[in-house]
């Protein structure tokens, strides 16, 4: 049994000197820039999503072409967007959904629907924050999400934004993103941070790294200081 010991090891004395991370997640997947899975664990889960469920909000309402200057709750509605996707502000996704064509109603179903069609079978939301337990996905189905959103010029810029200035009763506010290595590693196309602690530490991104791009998920980490190195290392883990 010495040799299982040495093993044993030699790898923790490795994982130490590479800074691989302890893998909290629950749930986790990672694909290449065209959804092709390279890798995952536990997938087909079904989870809570927590914020993540924003950038279906988001979606939904680009889609429906309103005007993205026309003043809501007092703000324009491309501010309100980029503090859903950038600060992950809550009250700013339900004004969203609140002025969406048909009010808070529609804007639900609307998200659903577009689940579907996404090939999203096992995602389904109830409003549109991700504060509660009952929005939920899994891994496999959230990289649908991601290669749609990703076609979203807002969306991506949003995820691109280390930090959003907003003017707030003549001034100025700065906020910054809630993904800590944006504009400091990589370049992101997609990427969405959420907790709740139903959901543990979640984020999905799609961003591009010395091994290419990735696309990667990361369901029921331990929480909100996990989730992103784990999900930077299986981003430059899997080599094509």
């Amino acid at each position: 049994m010495k040799w299982l010991f040495t093993l044993a090891l030699l790898f923790a004395t490795n994982a130490n000197a590479y800074n691989w991370p302890t893998i909290t997640a629950k749930s986790w997947l990672v694909a290449d820039g065209d959804g092709k899975v390279i890798d995952s664990q536990n997938a087909q889960a079904q989870r809570s999503i927590a914020s993540i469920s924003k950038l279906m909000t988001v979606l939904i309402v680009l889609d429906r072409h309103q005007n993205l200057d026309e003043i809501i709750s007092q703000q324009p509605r491309i501010d309100w967007i980029n503090l859903a996707l950038i600060k992950s502000d809550n009250h700013a996704a339900k004004v969203l959904c609140d002025n969406y064509p048909g009010g808070t109603n529609a804007c639900i179903y609307a998200m659903n629907i577009k689940a579907r069609v996404l090939n999203m079978p096992e995602t389904h939301f109830i409003e549109p924050t991700g504060l509660s337990v009952m929005n939920v996905s899994t891994a496999t189905d959230l990289v649908q999400l991601v290669l749609a959103v990703s076609k979203y010029p807002e969306i991506v810029e949003a995820s691109s934004s280390s930090e959003v200035k907003i003017k707030l009763r003549n001034k100025w506010f700065v906020f910054h993103n809630t993904n800590s290595i944006i504009g400091k590693r990589h370049k992101f196309i997609v990427s969405k941070t959420g907790y709740i602690n139903a959901s543990g530490g979640c984020i999905v991104m799609m961003l591009d790294t010395d091994v290419g791009r990735r696309i990667v998920v990361v369901l029921g980490s331990k929480n909100t200081r996990t989730r992103i190195p784990e999900a930077e290392f299986f981003a430059k883990k899997y080599k094509d």
